[in-house]
């Protein structure tokens, strides 16, 4: 049984005068999760961000984070949740230390212990002044901030930005810990390949429009995959002609593909003799583009 949501969205609405920002936007995210906000640049994925945080005004629709309302109630939340805003302002003026004890102090808590283990980790010189910092070094600034009170609830956009990939593996080793803590995490990417490594449930935006949320398990599951079977001697292709469609046999192997449970077919290969099974799945991004062609998306 899960747990009450952690974040709350419901009909969630941004509107700039007449120009749509965020439209009846509605989801969960639950403690122990991790959920990908996806889209496009200018999709809209900020605007809720802001909006749910009460940065921005809604427009209408309700937003709860840990059972407050994060709308009137955004600063009783400090202390609870992390933002990691796609654009950062930071007082470039300071070192990473100051603005991060500055931070702390805002939020009534005291953190040292948990910045020097993260400076560690991201390769980052706290003493430095932020003016100095790379757009990669300052975007470690950012990410701290955001997990160095190690909140229940995490609300990253884009926080890989400027990362080297050695750097980004360490991120998704610290996004795991916190996952396994109990924090509940939204994470906004337009990078497919980082939220399918790191996420549970996706939803999309386009337009200001929530067009798909699904577990990624599930997701996949709606899509065809291929499993290519060895056996040995040459299979019979007709044994396998009402699993798929779609089968090629070359010497000893069959390749075919197929959407849904595999059961079955795994049962009539293994009752064929099958000395080696190797399933393909789609990646995150082959699924969008096979879900565009045929309209789920559009």
């Amino acid at each position: 049984m899960r747990h009450q949501p952690a974040i709350e969205l419901k009909n969630l609405t941004k509107r700039y005068g007449k120009v749509r920002g965020a439209e009846d936007i509605s989801f969960n995210v639950f403690p122990g999760e991790v959920f990908g906000f996806l889209g496009p640049n200018g999709a809209g994925k900020s605007t809720v961000m802001r909006t749910m945080l009460g940065l921005i005004e809604a427009t209408s629709g309700s937003s709860y984070i840990l059972g407050r309302d994060s709308l009137s109630h955004n600063s009783a939340l400090m202390a609870d949740v992390g933002y990691l805003p796609g654009a950062l302002a930071v007082y470039k003026n300071m070192t990473g230390r100051e603005y991060l004890k500055y931070i702390a102090r805002l939020r009534k808590v005291n953190c040292d212990a948990e910045v020097k283990s993260l400076a560690s980790r991201l390769k980052l010189d706290l003493d430095k002044h932020i003016h100095d910092l790379s757009k990669g070094n300052r975007q470690k600034v950012g990410v701290i901030q955001a997990f160095m009170h190690q909140p229940k609830v995490l609300i990253l956009d884009e926080p890989t930005s400027g990362l080297d990939p050695l750097i980004q593996r360490e991120f998704e080793k610290i996004l795991d810990e916190v996952k396994a803590r109990g924090a509940a995490v939204l994470l906004s990417s337009h990078v497919l390949s980082e939220v399918e490594h790191l996420a549970d449930r996706i939803a999309v935006i386009s337009e200001g429009k929530i067009v798909l949320n699904e577990e990624i398990a599930t997701l996949k599951s709606k899509v065809p995959h291929t499993i290519t079977f060895n056996f040995p001697t040459a299979p019979n292709p007709a044994n396998y002609a009402h699993f798929s469609s779609n089968i090629e046999v070359i010497g000893n192997s069959l390749t075919c593909s197929i959407t849904g449970s595999e059961a079955l077919l795994l049962k009539q290969a293994a009752a064929d003799g099958a000395l080696t099974v190797r399933t393909n799945e789609p990646s995150l991004e082959q699924i969008f583009l096979q879900l565009i062609d045929s309209e789920v998306l559009l």
